[in-house]
C-alpha cells in the first residue's frame, strides 16, 4: 500500500531519504548549512524530480541526493587540499572571506548544480541558476547577512553555470565543482546505463570505472587515482574527464592518473596519466 501526504499524493520516492553529509571539521557556517539542506523537504522534491528527468524518463546516471552528496565530498576535499598547499581561494583573494566561506560556496554549488534538471535535461544549468538564486534567498539568512550574503549567492550561482560543456569557470570554487562534477564515474552510478542493456562506448568505458580517489598529490596538490577493471575506462579519461578538466582553471593543480588492475581481458594499457 501507498503511503501519501494530506493532498493525497505519494511518497513512495522519499521513504529512503537520502541524508546530506560532508566532514565540517570546525566550520560551523557549513555545518548548519548542511543542517538546513536537510530539513529542506522543497529541495528534496527538487533532487527527487531531477532524478525522474534523468534516470526514468532519459536512461541516464543518477543526477539527485546520491549525485550531488558525491560531488559536494569531492569538492570540499579538492578545495581543503588546495588550501594546505597555500593556493588561495578566489573569495578569499577578492572579497576578503574566510576560507570557512569557500567551503560553504563549493558545497552548496555541488548540491545545487543539477536542480534544473528537475524541469529539463537540455539548458538544465540555467534552469539550475533561477531555482538555486531561490532556494539560496532561503538558506543563506541563517548564516550570512547584508552583502556578504549577495557575494556568497553569486559565487554559487557562478559555480553552477561553470559546470555546463564550455562552461568557463572564473574562481577557483568554480573551477573544482565543474572536476568534481565529472568525477562521479565510479561503481554504481556509472553502471546504470550499462546494466540496462546500452553497450555504447560511453556505457562500457563508465561500467569500467571501479573507484576515484581524491589525495595530496606528489608533483601537484591534488591527486586524482581512478581504477579501472578494463581498459575501455581510458575513453572516460580522454574523451568527457580531459574536456572538463581543459578550461576549468585549475589544471595547473590537479595531477590524474588511471590505473588498470585485474587480469580479466588483454590488458593494453596498464597506466595512463592526464
Amino acid at each position: 500500500m501507498k503511503s501519501t501526504d494530506e493532498d493525497g499524493g505519494s511518497l513512495d520516492r522519499f521513504q529512503d531519504r537520502v541524508l546530506i553529509t560532508v566532514p565540517v571539521r570546525r566550520n560551523k557556517k557549513l555545518e548548519q548549512l548542511i543542517e538546513a539542506v536537510n530539513a529542506d523537504d522543497d529541495l528534496y522534491g527538487l533532487w527527487t524530480a531531477a532524478n525522474v528527468t534523468a534516470i526514468d524518463r532519459l536512461g541516464m546516471t543518477d543526477h539527485g541526493p546520491v549525485h550531488v552528496k558525491i560531488v559536494m565530498n569531492i569538492a570540499v576535499k579538492m578545495l581543503r587540499l588546495l588550501i594546505e598547499a597555500s593556493v588561495q581561494p578566489s573569495v578569499v583573494r577578492d572579497y576578503g572571506l574566510e576560507t570557512e566561506d569557500a567551503e560553504v560556496i563549493v558545497a552548496l554549488a555541488a548540491l545545487l548544480h543539477d536542480v534544473g534538471m528537475s524541469i529539463h535535461r537540455m539548458d538544465h544549468e540555467s534552469f539550475s541558476l533561477f531555482i538555486a538564486d531561490r532556494k539560496l534567498r532561503e538558506l543563506l539568512p541563517a548564516v550570512y547577512g547584508g552583502p556578504v550574503a549577495t557575494v556568497v549567492r553569486s559565487e554559487v550561482l557562478h559555480a553552477i553555470i561553470g559546470h555546463r560543456s564550455g562552461g568557463s569557470p572564473l574562481t577557483l570554487e568554480a573551477g573544482i565543482v565543474r572536476i568534481a562534477d565529472a568525477l562521479d564515474m565510479a561503481q554504481g552510478r556509472s553502471r546504470i546505463p550499462f546494466e540496462a542493456g546500452s553497450t555504447s562506448i560511453h556505457s562500457v568505458s563508465a561500467a569500467a570505472i571501479d573507484r576515484v580517489s581524491i589525495e595530496r598529490g606528489e608533483v601537484k596538490p591534488v591527486r586524482i587515482v581512478i581504477d579501472m577493471t578494463n581498459s575501455a575506462g581510458v575513453f572516460q579519461l580522454d574523451q568527457l574527464f580531459r574536456s572538463k578538466l581543459q578550461g576549468s582553471g585549475i589544471e595547473g593543480f590537479v595531477e590524474v592518473k588511471g590505473k588498470l588492475d585485474g587480469e580479466t581481458e588483454k590488458s593494453l594499457v596498464r597506466e595512463y596519466s592526464l
